[in-house]
This record gives structure tokens, sequence and C-alpha cells, in this order.
């Protein structure tokens, strides 16, 4: 299809029997910051709290009835099932919604509240999707695509078209998060045929970077896993037409990590009151990534127009405890370090009186006596950019304060700020391992299942923080004539690790 074909889709796309015209807000406290313009697509306020319900609903439309007869199937993660789900209901026939196991709570009931029948299964999109394409042929049902469908294509463009018509006067871009790229493409095609002097950037996450990697190598990558933080862009292989235009009309992609995107969350918040998903979100923390990036070159931005496209709102609500730790730090507010006092009489005070109050705030501040010359202190303080922890570390440095910079560190972040002063002589010949596991019921006895009986546990520590992983950090005492064992037991377990043994923080602390 020609950049013609698209536009004419989208200027008729069937949308507006279900959607209505999200709005297009300005964000005055985050423009500020900034030192740009920046609006936000509010398309988290549609009936179904996400944009997908658009490209769902112009495809379905354009079913014949003997199609819509014998009903539709789809795999989702949740936002675009939510979409077809309403569109079924609206159209008047069967809908059979395909999901990860991993999707929250939220959007699988949101789905059967609408009439939905929901199938579980997998673990990601693309085994959902496996599923769907079987039950598709064994049921005769006509299968709904999230993204790669030029119907589905369409509708999502109308978005641009409306961001055009709400503001007329100069764009510099607009942004917007990318999982199998359908609203990426459908905006870029519309934006290109209409307004080509506005750039379109794509947003994804470190963890699910499918197209990244695709638009790197010149085709289709298959990714081994996806991260589930922003489950509704958790897709390992992106559509075959969504690539060919996101090659032919995207100007840029930016990544970003978890933290920026729990930031993001946080900076819609204080300029809208609404929380949005982490993939909702995504576009926000794009933009100021695109910001900051330019910083380290010649020319600054600054006072330029960007919309990012606020795509959804289906938020679990327990991930907003792992929202708010991890906002601070992705917004460049907090940093945290690992200082070595002297344990002498004032030095506590001096300490003190170099980090603040006068100076800046101190979020964070544990210590346990340990060691009858040095103690060791964990410490949160509050930032204003992503070069002051090194400032502040050489600053300790100077006054004699031996400090580690723990900011970007996981396992200082996850698990050690909460385990300070646990060193025991007991503790010998010890190895300090960090597991990482899909959060569901059951993942964690099959851990403790899966180890040998005579391994001894010296250290446990597990957090549900409510995030899309379980995390758990162990100590253990393995005898040497078994380390075969154990090196076998790390690669069949099938969790994501990480050897921690040699960490420095676990050395201090630990």
């Amino acid at each position: 299809m020609t950049n013609t074909d698209y536009l004419k889709k989208i200027l008729t796309a069937r949308v507006y029997d279900v959607a209505v015209e999200s709005p297009l807000e300005f964000a005055p406290t985050l423009s500020q910051r900034m030192n740009n313009n920046i609006y936000f697509k509010r398309e988290d306020i549609q009936s179904v709290f996400s944009f997908k319900l658009r490209g769902a609903y112009n495809k379905m439309a354009n079913l014949s009835p003997a199609q819509l007869k014998r009903g539709v199937i789809c795999a989702s993660a949740g936002n675009h099932a939510q979409g077809v789900a309403l569109s079924a209901s609206k159209l008047g026939c069967r809908a059979v919604i395909v999901m990860p196991t991993t999707t929250p709570p939220v959007k699988i009931e949101a789905v059967k509240s609408r009439g939905g029948e929901v199938v579980l299964f997998g673990e990601s999109y693309t085994d959902a999707y496996n599923h769907a394409l079987t039950l598709e042929k064994k049921h005769k049902l006509t299968f709904v695509h999230p993204f790669d469908d030029p119907d589905v294509i369409a509708g999502q463009g109308t978005i641009a078209m409306e961001i055009l018509r709400q503001h007329p006067g100069k764009i510099d871009a607009i942004f917007a998060a990318i999982g199998g790229g359908g609203l990426i493409s459908g905006v870029a095609a519309y934006i290109k045929a209409v307004r080509p002097e506005i750039k379109v950037i794509g947003v994804q996450t470190t963890d699910s970077d499918a197209m990244v990697r695709s638009l790197k190598a010149g085709r289709r990558v298959t990714l081994p896993d996806v991260g589930l933080f922003c489950d509704g862009t958790a897709v390992r292989l992106v559509g075959e037409e969504t690539f060919r235009l996101v090659k032919q009309y995207v100007d840029d992609i930016v990544v970003v990590d978890n933290d920026a995107v729990c930031a993001a969350i946080k900076d819609v918040f204080q300029d809208t009151r609404s929380i949005l998903e982490p993939s909702g979100a995504m576009a926000v923390a794009g933009v100021k990534e695109y910001i900051e990036r330019s910083k380290t070159g010649k020319k600054p931005i600054v006072g330029q127009t960007f919309v990012s496209i606020a795509c959804g709102a289906n938020m679990n609500f327990d991930r907003l405890r792992f929202v708010a730790e991890r906002a601070e730090v992705g917004e460049a507010r907090e940093a945290v370090f690992a200082v070595t006092i002297p344990e002498e009489r004032g030095s506590f005070k001096r300490f003190c009186e170099l980090v603040g109050p006068r100076t800046r705030n101190v979020t964070e501040f544990v210590y346990r006596i340990s060691d009858a010359k040095k103690a060791h202190v964990f410490v949160g303080v509050t930032i204003t950019s992503r070069e002051e922890p090194e400032k502040i570390t050489k600053t300790f440095n100077k006054h004699g304060f031996q400090t580690l910079d723990l900011t970007h560190d996981e396992l200082a972040k996850l698990h050690i700020r909460h385990l300070v002063g646990g060193k025991s002589p007991l503790a010998h010949d010890e190895l300090l391992y960090r597991f990482e596991f899909p959060e569901r019921p059951g993942a964690l006895m099959r851990f403790l299942a899966s180890m040998a009986p005579n391994w001894n546990i010296s250290l446990f520590h597990y957090r549900n923080q409510g995030g899309d992983v379980g995390r758990i950090l162990v100590g253990l005492q393995v005898p040497k004539k078994e380390m075969k064992t154990f090196r076998e037991f790390l690669s069949t377990l099938g969790y994501r690790y990480w050897d921690e043994s040699e960490n420095p923080a676990y050395k201090l602390f630990l």
C-alpha cells in the first residue's frame, strides 16, 4: 500500500462509533522543567482507557456479515483485547481473546466485563499470538491483528489527524510508543503525507526493543525474551507491514529504561492528576530522553514543541509501589551511595553536615555498626541533574569519606538498601546470586524445590514490589565437590540470574 492509500484509509476510518476525539493538553509543569513546549495526546481517557479501540473497531467494522457471524479472535496483552471486546459488543458478534498469563488482572477483568471470552496462554504476546492462530483455524474465527493490519493501522492513524486539527501551528516532533508498531505506523503515514516537516519519533524500552534491533539488522528480528513491566509493548517480533512503514516514515527511535518510564508516569500525574500505565507513559519518557540527549551536543533543544501520545491507563494498582520507588531515580532526583566513615567521635556529625540539610535533602540513611574502625553507611540524597552523583562522590572522597556511587546498581536499589548491616562470620565461602522470575503464584516455591537439600542458604531476600517480575537475593554455601551440580542447577532453572559475589556493595554491607 502507498502513502496515498493509507491517507484515504485514515480519512475514511470508522472509529467514532466507539472512540472520542481525545484532547491535546499542554503540560505546564513538565514543559517548564524541560524548557520546551510539551503536549499530551490523551488517549488514556478513551472508554477502554487506551487508543487500541480505534484500530480494532475500524478492522471489525469492515468485516463482512458472514465473518462477523462466525466471530473474531485476537491475541493481546490487554488493551487491544478490550478494544476488540467492546467492538464485538457494539457489532453483536462473538470475541475470543487470548492473553498472556502475565497480563495484569485489571486488563483481564476489563475484557471479561465487556463480554470477551478470555483464554490465558504463554508468558508473552508472541506465545498468545501463536495459540490464537491455532484456535482461529480450529473454530473458523476471523483474526483481528493488534498491529500488523492496514485497517488497524489506519484506525490508529486517526490520532495524528486529530493532533494536526487540534494544533495547526508549529510542531517539531510527535512521539509514540512502539510495541508491534501499529500506532506509530498509522501516525507516521498520516503525518508524512500531510505535514512531512514534522518528525515522528518512536520510543522503546531497553528490554523490549525489537523494532530498534530490526532496523539495525535490516530485517525483522525476534527477541529471545522481552521485559514485562511495559506489558502493552512487550512484543518479541514486530509486524511485517509496520516494519516497512517505520523504516520508510519514522525519523528516529529513542530507547528508555523502566526507571525513566516510572518517572514519566509521575510527570503526567503532576500535570494531569491521571495515572498512565507503563506503556502509556513511554512517549513522555521518550520526549524527556530526546531533550536530555541533546544536552551532550553542541545545540541543546529548547523552545521546541513536542506532542507525546499518552496511549494507555490500564495500570494494575499494586504496580504503583514499584513505580513510586523507582520514579525518583528515573527522573534524576535521587542518588544513592555507600559511604565509609571512620568509627571515631565527630566523624558522623561531620559527614551529616557535608550532606545537608542546607545543600540537599537526605532521602534515605541506613547504618549499623559492624567494625571497630570503620562504619558503612547507605545514604540517598536528592539531586537535580544526571551529572550530580559523580560530583557528590568526588566531594565525599575529597573530605575523607570513601564513597561508592550506587545510583545505577540494581543489587543496591533492589536488595542491599533493605539488608544493610548483615555481615556474619558464619557466612564463609558464600556465593551470592540474584534471580529474576515472572511474578506469578508458585514461582518462588519452584525455585526452592529445585535446590539440593544439602546446600546451605546463608542469606535470602525476597520482596514483592508490585513489579512485572519477582526478585530474590540468595547467599549459598555449596560444597566444592558439588559446584558442577550447582552450575547445572543454574542452567536448567529457567530464571534469569546474576552472580553478585564480587559486587562491591555486597562486600561492604553483607
